[in-house]
């Protein structure tokens, strides 16, 4: 299938949260979609990056912490409505969202996607669906970007069909088919948040891509196997499957250097893909 490399405006935080030992400066944290037309499907979206309900989710204390602790910076042309236009695409058009989680830089736009069906690992919402709205901030999550008709749209991964994964995908040993022909793989990637879902992709040249979400910010910690500060600790669920998820990316990316393994965050590693290494 065809794979667009995008994003949705960016926050601000310091690298060296982000990443042990980083700089003592804030740097970009664009919030990335992926583009995916796939032959039979339509065009698909892996997240959908920021829109402007997030201002408006954040506007009141204490949800403006969450504005105060990373700052958006979002125009007009980076709305996911607008960046399909560039492709003669509507929102209407998209078939299916794939929701690596419920942070609000990853669904800020799927009211905007009235047609879409979405899919996403269930206990990645389970545990968010029934809290009292004081305990949202703990989760980063803004119960005003789900649109109101998210159950009847919902296609939750079946996650008592996992599948056997062949060696190219190794360390990792199951994931699930999640269209039904093989075109995309989900694994679950815990640690960062409950139910956090990376999907494998192939282009229409053969090109495997794997999107991490937020498995790690930075590509430069997967790379050397480098978690962010301690401090972040405070952020994750589970610390330590953090730490076990990054191990197996770091081991996937030395034994599998041809694939483009893809954080949702890191600068860098976008704006090359976004400059033409993506296929179009």
């Amino acid at each position: 299938m065809k794979i667009n490399i995008l994003h949705a405006g960016y926050c601000t935080a310091p690298e060296h949260i982000a990443i042990h030992g980083g700089r003592w400066r804030n740097i970009h944290f664009p919030a990335m979609f992926a583009l995916l037309q796939h032959p039979r499907f339509g065009a698909m979206l892996f997240d959908t990056g920021y829109s402007y309900r997030f201002f408006d989710e954040t506007k009141k204390f204490p949800k403006r912490i969450y504005r105060w602790m990373t700052p958006v910076h979002l125009k007009e042309e980076d709305l996911v409505v607008n960046q399909l236009s560039t492709f003669n695409l509507q929102p209407s058009d998209i078939s299916h969202v794939f929701i690596s989680h419920f942070h609000a830089d990853h669904i800020g736009s799927l009211a905007d996607l009235s047609g879409s069906r979405f899919v996403y690992m269930p206990h990645a919402f389970s545990h968010l669906r029934n809290l009292p709205p004081k305990e949202d901030m703990k989760h980063a999550y803004l119960r005003g970007l789900i649109p109101t008709d998210f159950d009847s749209r919902s296609q939750v991964v079946d996650m008592s069909k996992p599948v056997l994964l062949a060696g190219e995908y190794a360390p990792f040993k199951t994931g699930y088919d999640l269209l039904g022909d093989e075109s995309i793989i989900g694994v679950e990637l815990p640690g960062h948040a409950l139910g956090q879902m990376g999907i494998f992709v192939r282009d229409e040249g053969g090109k495997l891509f794997f999107f991490v979400a937020d498995a790690a910010w930075l590509k430069r910690s997967i790379v050397t196997n480098t978690p962010p500060h301690k401090i972040a600790n405070f952020l994750f669920p589970d610390p330590e499957k953090y730490r076990e998820t990054l191990g197996h990316l770091h081991t996937y990316h030395l034994t599998h250097p041809d694939v483009h393994v893809i954080p949702s965050h890191c600068d860098e590693t976008i704006r090359a893909l976004e400059s033409g290494s993506a296929s179009r």
